[in-house]
């Protein structure tokens, strides 16, 4: 009997799961907010994810329930499961990634080395930790935030005036000191409910206006002590929240030689993309192995340097489509990964891959393909 892999959410994750799913002999269907959304070769239903009845609905006819996002409530995912749904990552998993102060207090009381943060219910408070912090630091909203959104640099506490206005009654922000960090690094690691657990390289990213903008894997110019942190890390993370399916660590490494968690990802992540054609098992395969409890693959790099290079914006004018040809046809050793997304300044509309045996090669390579793309 064919597995039946639900993926709630229609973004580019759940749609680069198709082609993995299918040399599974998986079934993938997805849930969809909209029509004509990325991941539209799999959508079986169209509907509102914070709907329970929806999403009842959509469970019913599939073996387990994986996301493309991790913006689904906790009361739905906590009644799927009470429902007996096999749901991965669960809820009681999943939240962590949803607030970032659960994330923080949970990672504290596992002892995980992390920027020193406080929740701060008004401009009072928020003053009070600048003021013990060198006077400049990070508020961030807890939940909803990404690439970028809901991210602030605040030199005074009545810079997020707005943000403290606008909370609940009980409802904090998160505020983090000012990291002085050499550069953004990665770790992904994949874990089954039966627990066998495998890790991927630390990777190095590069952020542009708070997004992702390329990644090098394996970070360069990376100690062993480093990388094993790194590594050990994941795995704590991974096992401490009881994470099932991809797990991505965003970490910095700071200016005196420390490794400090940023945030955290419970499904594929654009530090990821590149082991789709770099890593001998990539991570859409990886995370729908994980979640269907089938043996984790191998996820050993195919060659010494791989890097991603997003595509953001595309074009002013025309389609994707159009730059293909030329693109293929100057650089034949990249591998091109477009989302079905229209054009629009800022967006992820696709990306890049380049593996090889020269670093500053594989850079050039998969800059200039993408570059056909702006």
């Amino acid at each position: 009997m064919t597995l039946r892999v639900g993926v709630i959410g229609g973004g580019q994750l759940a749609r680069m799961m198709i082609a993995p799913a299918v040399e599974l002999g998986i079934e993938l269907r997805v849930l969809a907010e909209d029509e004509g959304m990325s991941a539209q070769l799999a959508a079986t239903a169209i509907g509102d994810y914070r709907d329970l009845e929806t999403v009842r609905a959509f469970a019913r006819d599939v073996d387990v329930v994986t996301f493309d996002h991790e913006h689904v409530p906790q009361q739905v995912l906590r009644a799927l499961a009470a429902d007996g749904v096999a749901v991965h990552p669960g809820p009681d998993a999943l939240q962590f990634a949803q607030d970032k102060l659960v994330m923080r207090a949970r990672l504290a009381e596992l002892g995980i080395p992390q920027p020193e943060w406080a929740a701060v219910r008004d401009v009072d408070e928020l003053q009070r930790f600048l003021d013990e912090h060198g006077g400049r630091a990070v508020v961030k909203t807890p939940r909803g935030g990404y690439d970028g959104k809901g991210v602030r640099v605040v030199r005074a506490g009545v810079e997020a005036a707005d943000w403290f206005a606008g909370l609940d009654d009980g409802d904090a922000l998160l505020v983090e000191e000012l990291v002085s960090f050499v550069r953004e690094l990665a770790q992904q690691v994949a874990r089954r409910p039966s627990g066998q657990m495998v890790a991927y390289p630390v990777v190095e990213t590069v952020q542009r206006d708070g997004v992702c903008a390329e990644v090098i894997a394996p970070a360069p110019a990376a100690p062993e002590r480093l990388s094993q942190m790194a590594e050990g890390i994941g795995r704590m993370i991974a096992d401490g929240l009881g994470v099932t399916g991809m797990l991505a660590v965003e970490l910095f490494e700071t200016d005196d030689e420390r490794i400090l968690v940023n945030e955290l990802a419970m499904r594929p992540h654009n530090s990821g993309h590149w082991s789709q054609d770099g890593a001998v098992t990539g991570q859409f395969e990886q995370h729908l192995r994980a979640v269907a409890d089938l043996p984790l693959g191998d996820p050993s790099p195919r060659a010494p340097w791989s890097v991603m290079v997003n595509i953001l914006g595309g074009p002013a004018a025309g389609t994707l489509e159009e730059r293909f040809a030329v693109a293929m046809s100057e650089h034949p050793t990249a591998k091109i990964h477009t989302y079905g997304k229209a054009p629009r300044p800022g967006r992820k509309v696709g990306h890049v891959n380049v593996a090889g045996d020269d670093l500053d090669d594989v850079v050039y390579v998969a800059r200039a393909a993408a570059v056909h793309f702006d």
